[in-house]
C-alpha cells in the first residue's frame, strides 16, 4: 500500500491528482510554517497548477521579507532619531533654564523663558512621536500578562498629583481588587495620558473620579472630569493622531496623548471610547481583557 504523505489532505482522487493535491497542500504547509523554499519544487516536475501556486507562494516570500527589511531600516531610524536629539535638547533644557535663574533684564527675561517652554515642547513631542512610531512598528512590542488592576491605577495617579494640587482639583480613587490582562509599563502610561487631559481640561477645585467597571470579558477603567466635555461630532476624531479641538486650541499640548492611549489599548486587546456632552464633563473608558486570548 502507497504510504500517505505527512501533507495530505485525505482527498480521495486517483492517481496523479492525488500527488498534485498532496504537493500543493505541502508548499501551503511549508508557507504557514515558514519553511517555504523555492529550490524545494522542481517546476520540470509540476503540472501547470503547481507552478503557479509555487510562483505565488515564491512572491509572498520576497513581499514578506521586503516588509520586515522595511521594519528593521524604520527601527533603525526611530532608535538614530532618538539618540542623536537626546544629547542636544538635555543641554538646551539645562541651558535655557539656567538662563531662566540668572536672567534679571526685564526685557529678556520674557524671551529666555520663551525658549525654555517652546524646547520642552519640542522635547515633549519627539519623546511622544517616537513612542507612537515604535508601538506602530512593533520596535516596542507589549508584553500583557494577568495581574491586578489597582496598583498601576494608584501609580498613575501618583504621577498626576502634583499637577492636580496645582489646580486644587481632587482626584479620587475607587477601590478595585480584580485583575485584568495588560501591559504594566504601557497601560501606565496610557492611564497617565488620561487622567492628565482630565486635569488639564477641569476647572480649578473640581474633582477627577477614576473607578473600575467590571464586564464579563473586560475590565474598563474610567477617568471621569469636569471639563467643558466633547461634543458629539468630535467624540470619534478626538483619539486621531495631532487632533486638537478648536475648543482647546489654546491649552498646551499636541494632540498626541490619545492617540497613544490607543495604541496601547489595541496592541493589548483592548479599546477604548468615551462619553460626553458638551459643559458637562467627560468620561474616558480604558478597556482591557480579562483573559488571553
Amino acid at each position: 500500500m502507497k504510504n500517505k504523505s505527512k501533507h495530505s489532505t485525505g482527498f480521495k482522487l486517483p492517481g496523479r491528482r492525488t500527488d498534485i493535491v498532496e504537493r500543493l497542500d505541502a508548499m501551503l504547509e511549508d508557507a504557514i510554517n515558514d519553511t517555504f523554499e523555492e529550490s524545494y519544487y522542481d517546476e520540470s516536475r509540476l503540472s501547470r497548477l503547481e507552478v503557479k501556486w509555487k510562483r505565488f507562494l515564491t512572491s509572498s516570500l520576497a513581499s514578506k521579507h521586503r516588509i520586515y527589511e522595511e521594519q528593521e531600516r524604520i527601527k533603525r531610524l526611530i532608535s538614530d532619531i532618538s539618540h542623536q536629539t537626546k544629547t542636544p535638547l538635555a543641554n538646551i533644557l539645562l541651558y535655557s533654564q539656567i538662563l531662566q535663574e540668572k536672567e534679571k533684564d526685564s526685557e529678556l527675561a520674557p524671551i529666555v523663558k520663551n525658549i525654555r517652554e517652546q524646547s520642552e515642547k519640542l522635547d515633549f513631542l519627539i519623546r511622544n512621536l517616537v513612542k507612537a512610531s515604535r508601538l506602530e512598528s512593533d520596535v516596542l512590542a507589549l508584553k500583557p500578562k494577568h495581574q491586578k488592576v489597582a496598583p498601576v491605577i494608584e501609580e498613575a495617579v501618583s504621577t498626576s498629583q502634583e499637577a492636580a494640587s496645582q489646580k486644587g482639583i481632587n482626584i479620587s480613587i475607587e477601590e478595585f481588587a480584580g485583575e485584568a490582562y495588560f501591559d504594566r509599563k504601557w497601560t501606565r502610561e496610557a492611564l497617565e495620558n488620561l487622567i492628565d487631559n482630565a486635569i488639564k481640561y477641569s476647572p480649578e477645585n473640581s474633582e477627577v473620579q477614576v473607578r473600575v467597571k467590571d464586564y464579563e470579558m473586560f475590565t474598563a477603567v474610567c477617568v471621569t472630569d469636569q471639563g467643558i466635555g466633547i461634543g458629539e461630532a468630535e467624540q470619534s476624531r478626538v483619539f486621531g493622531r495631532f487632533y486638537r479641538s478648536q475648543e482647546v486650541a489654546e491649552e498646551k499640548g499636541l494632540g498626541l496623548g490619545l492617540y497613544l492611549v490607543r495604541e496601547i489599548a489595541v496592541k493589548q486587546g483592548g479599546y477604548v471610547k468615551v462619553k460626553s456632552k458638551p459643559l458637562k464633563g467627560s468620561t474616558f473608558y480604558f478597556y482591557m481583557m480579562k483573559e488571553e486570548r
